[in-house]
């Protein structure tokens, strides 16, 4: 899976926090391959999440979560446009 997501340039810091909460939270499911986030170092507002998970019933138990939920809520008066999240799947 992988996530977009555009903070409000003048609410970087706050989405970062909030950003590194959930990574730190993210990690410690069973079903949590890898979660890594990364910043663009050209525009420091543009946040990418890549995350691998052991299936999709674990993407959306994951989705489910207290934190997950928690993040959104928090996030959303920081961000600029909605964040864009898309399944992928491995095929080679």
């Amino acid at each position: 899976m992988v996530a977009r997501i555009t903070a409000r340039p003048d609410r970087i810091d706050e989405l970062t926090r909030i950003l590194l909460r959930l990574v730190e939270e993210t990690r410690k499911e069973k079903d949590c391959f890898s979660y890594q986030l990364y910043q663009n170092l050209d525009e420091p507002n543009d946040f990418t999440v890549v995350e691998d998970w052991a299936s999709d019933a674990a993407i959306d138990s994951h989705m489910a979560t207290a934190h997950v939920q928690d993040a959104f809520a928090k996030a959303g008066a920081l961000l600029a446009a909605a964040p864009e999240i898309k399944r992928y799947r491995a095929i080679g």
